[in-house]
Formats: C-alpha cells, structure tokens, sequence
C-alpha cells in the first residue's frame, strides 16, 4: 500500500493546529485522559475486548487514550501522531515496550500491523479527505478486527452549531495564544450553562454531555475543550447516514450508535472470511 498521506494545505493546517495544542496543552491527566472518559466515548463497544489486544489509535495527541488502552489490558498500543505532538508521546512512554510511537498520517498506517483494534477518538472528522484513512485501518486489521470511530454529530448539535460556527469563522484567524483567551473569557458562561443543566429537570441542548462529562473536568480542562472546537482549521459534523457511509468507504460490516444525543459511535467490522 503507497503512502496516501494528504499534504493539502488545509490538512497541513490542521495537523499543524493540533500539534501546536497538544505540545502546549499536554497534561492530560485525571479524568479527561482517563481509561473511564475512553470507555465513554466509544459506548457500547466492550473495552474488555483490548485485553491482551494489539491495537492503533490514530490521532493520539498527547497519547491520553494510548494509555487509557494499556490499562485496559492492551498488549501493544501504535500511537498514530502525524503532527509535532509525537514528542509528548515519546516522552510520555518512554522506556515502555508497550508503545510504539509513529510520526505519521492515518492514511500511512502499516498494512501488516494484524492490529486487532484500532480507535480514533474525535480526529476523523478533522481530517478533510478521510477516505485513505479508512482503507488504512481496513488493510491494518486482521480478519475480525474492529475500527471504532468516535464522530462529532450534526442532528443532535444544530442549537450549538448556530452559535459555535459564526464564532470559529473568527477564531481559525486568530493566533493561538488569542484563542487560548477567548476559550478563558467562555469558560464563565459554559461553567454557568452547566449549572442549569443540573438542575434544569427537561431537556437542553447537549444537557447530557454537559453533566455528564464537562462536569466532571477541572476549569482548565473545560478550556482546553473550548479551544478544540475553536482553533482546528476544518471540523465536520456528521449526519448518521453520513456516519454509516464513512466507514463503508472500505468493505467494513458497520453499525452506528448514538452516543449522547450529539456524536456517533461508527463501528467497523473486518470480514472473518475474506472470501465472501
């Protein structure tokens, strides 16, 4: 398999965001890098499965979910990182035979991993021509192996995206130190969103993930969320026909799920038989 990395310049853009993020935003730690979030995220999928597995996550950033895999049992853990961020990850697990960093795009995935797993939590719809990636992870898997996706959203997120994208038209242009303030100015008014959405008994928007997640972080954890969603250069939101129609860019067995109300957990399977 060629190496189909994408070298456009919007893609270049993207990675170089999140490389400037993860290297100056590396600590990870407590519950937004946990085993606990990982297993939240990808809901239903079993994480017992990962016990002695051999698994990818594409788009590791700081390697939050790399390690959240390795304490869930992973035998061997590919940290996919194409952007500066690797550092932090070769830092990070330094000395452990359990990880193996590689600087690289999805798209450039080894096809003769025989990786059981793969994951890629919250990147795929950062990526502007996600097909390689796809038939990557289908080539890496063994026969029977599994490619979670973890996907923005677009039916659950509309209310959102009506006050979000106006604003990321003007933050993609800002520096990331301008961001970093902004994302410090609206952590005060998401802070007091949650506390109404705990106590509000009906239904608002992403009420879920607010109390469910955001919550649980510390403030400077909520930041860091914020400027996620403000600083990448491309972001898609995904409808679930869309969702199911990702996966079977490659001859995946697919099922979709709602995680939240806002995001989709893709799930594909490779075919034991080949053959059929």
């Amino acid at each position: 398999m060629t190496d189909q990395s994408d070298q456009s310049p919007l893609s270049q853009r993207t990675i170089n965001d999140f490389g400037t993020q993860w290297t100056t935003y590396d600590n990870t730690d407590g519950y937004f890098g946990s085993a606990e979030l990982l297993a939240d995220f990808i809901k239903p999928f079993d994480t017992s499965h990962f016990t002695n597995a051999r698994v990818a996550d594409i788009g590791s950033g700081t390697g939050r979910f790399a390690a959240g895999l390795l304490e869930m049992g992973a035998k061997h853990v590919y940290a996919v990182e194409p952007s500066q961020a690797i550092s932090v990850i070769e830092n990070r697990f330094e000395g452990d035979p359990r990880i193996t960093a590689l600087n690289i795009q999805g798209a450039a995935l080894p096809r003769d991993l025989n990786l059981d797993f793969i994951i890629s939590i919250g990147v795929v719809h950062h990526i502007p021509t996600p097909e390689p990636v796809i038939k990557a992870a289908y080539e890496a898997l063994k026969p029977g192996g599994q490619f979670i996706v973890w996907l923005y959203g677009k039916e659950g997120s509309r209310a959102y995206l009506a006050l979000a994208l106006p604003l990321r038209l003007i933050s993609r242009c800002m520096t990331s130190k301008m961001v970093a303030g902004l994302a410090w100015l609206l952590e005060f008014p998401l802070w007091g969103y949650i506390q109404v959405a705990k106590r509000w008994p009906w239904s608002l928007p992403l009420k879920a993930y607010m109390t469910g997640v955001l919550d649980k972080i510390p403030k400077d954890k909520r930041r860091l969320v914020i400027y996620d969603q403000l600083k990448p250069a491309y972001a898609k939101y995904y409808t679930r026909d869309e969702a199911s129609a990702l996966l079977h860019l490659a001859p995946f067995s697919v099922e979709i799920h709602d995680r939240m109300g806002y995001s989709w957990v893709a799930i594909g399977v490779k075919p034991k038989d080949l053959g059929t």
